[in-house]
């Protein structure tokens, strides 16, 4: 199994959107994604968000800015917000990064889980789904075809245009980022893209049901179940004991979701809410190298089986120095257990 991070690019706590604050995060965030790539890990994501608390609406200058001090580490979006965005540019911007990394990116493309992006490009809400479905279908004819000839309603045709620079691999990875919407685990498996699938909060468990009609509509779509590989993307962090981990996390956590809550209409986050997610069935992967690995191959089994699991920790309000313990703890710990 391919162990990972994915990263948000927290901003500093009481951002001002301007100064000195923001450069140091950044630059953080360049040494952990190095620290990664020297750890072993396999895979590190940045996502995209167009909010002050986050620095990542242009990840692929991050993932790029990270190509040239990496040498093995796969290099990813998490999640490309495709509705969004130009399909031509997106895959000019990975297949470039690809080049400059010598065949080590690869996107996750999804509708992401903020709606900044909508007003802030001109489009329509209301075609949230409409417009990813079409860019989707896009994005892969320009994946396939150096030369595109293709129509849809949301953006000018291509005739006859060919989309340059081609990516260094032969196909560029394109992954399918979902969070509990049964139609995009079935798009994903018709398509026979991988998944990544996001899960925040719940039990893990009660997504088995929507993996198993990825792999159903996959298979009756005709694709081998070799390509159908699912990824698993969770809220965690490692310490050297579960109780130090989930008093390190616990304030940050709170502090992101009840915000986001009041947003959204959730109730503020409590600890007793917090202890339930973190237990055996719960969806944050949050204690010792042991305990985590442990959790890691139960929720694969409850999946039927993955072959990614990425760690999104960043969002804690955790400081840089226990970010960097918590990844070297990943790769000398975690991982010879999960792949043992």
């Amino acid at each position: 199994m391919e162990i990972g991070i994915d990263s948000f690019a927290a901003a500093p706590l009481n951002n001002t959107g301007i100064g000195n604050g923001s450069a140091i995060a950044l630059n953080e965030l360049l040494e952990r994604m190095e620290f990664a790539d020297q750890a072993g890990l396999d895979v590190f994501g940045i996502g995209e968000h167009y909010r002050k608390e986050f620095l990542d609406s242009a990840p692929t200058i991050i993932l790029a800015a990270a190509a040239g001090r990496t040498k093995r580490i796969q290099l990813s979006s998490a999640v490309t917000v495709l509705s969004a965005a130009d399909p031509v540019r997106v895959f000019q911007n990975f297949a470039t990064l690809d080049l400059i990394s010598q065949g080590r990116a690869e996107m996750v493309v999804g509708r992401g889980s903020f709606t900044e992006s909508f007003p802030l490009f001109g489009l329509n809400l209301q075609d949230y789904d409409e417009l990813f479905a079409e860019k989707l279908d896009l994005l892969l004819k320009i994946r396939e075809n150096e030369v595109v000839n293709w129509s849809g309603e949301f953006r000018p045709a291509l005739k006859n245009q060919a989309v340059y620079p081609r990516p260094f691999q032969a196909q560029l990875p394109i992954w399918l980022g979902v969070g509990g919407t049964p139609a995009s685990f079935v798009r994903a498996g018709q398509l026979g893209l991988p998944l990544m699938v996001a899960v925040i909060g719940g039990e893990t468990q009660r997504f088995r049901r929507l993996v198993d009609l990825y792999r159903t509509a996959g298979i009756e779509a005709g694709h081998s179940p070799e390509i159908l590989k699912v990824g698993l993307h969770s809220l965690g962090y490692v310490a050297n004991t579960t109780e130090e981990a989930m008093e390190a996390y616990y304030p940050g956590y709170a502090e992101t979701f009840t915000r986001i809550g009041k947003e959204r209409g959730w109730p503020p986050v409590t600890r007793s809410h917090f202890n339930a997610q973190t237990g055996p069935a719960g969806a944050l992967v949050i204690g010792s190298p042991e305990e985590v690995a442990e959790k890691i191959l139960r929720h694969s089994k409850a999946l039927g089986g993955i072959s990614r699991f990425t760690f999104q920790m960043d969002n804690a309000g955790l400081s840089h120095k226990q970010l960097m313990q918590a990844i070297e703890l990943i790769g000398k710990r975690v991982l010879p257990i999960v792949n043992s």
